[in-house]
């Protein structure tokens, strides 16, 4: 049946999810011409690892007090592995090969 044929995507390319927050609108248009935002700040594509590392690269370039976490398929034990950068609460743990992710406390300033 022709209708259920589908373009065959490499199998080096992997699904690729970027989520920006406070992220400035030159950077977040960039994303929007390799990735499609489907929400506010939530991009996805598909892309090969070179491809990812290049995009990662224009975050980090350009993400300046926000911050980003990037998710990708990948042959680890979750199926997937992820990175972050600027300051979050939720952090990346490695707990015996095994990433997972950290709460840090809320940071309350005391009035002198």
């Amino acid at each position: 049946m022709p209708w259920r044929r589908r373009c065959p995507t490499p199998k080096a390319w992997a699904m690729l999810v970027i989520v920006l927050e406070n992220a400035p609108p030159r950077l977040r248009g960039r994303l929007a011409v390799w990735l499609l935002e489907v929400r506010a700040g939530v991009y996805v594509g598909s892309y090969s690892r070179r491809v990812r590392e290049h995009i990662w690269s224009q975050v980090e370039e350009g993400l300046e007090d926000g911050n980003a976490v990037m998710v990708w398929r990948s042959t680890a034990e979750a199926g997937y592995e992820f990175c972050t950068l600027g300051a979050n609460r939720r952090m990346p743990a490695d707990y015996d090969g095994v990433q997972l992710v950290s709460f840090h406390p809320e940071v309350v300033e005391k009035a002198p």
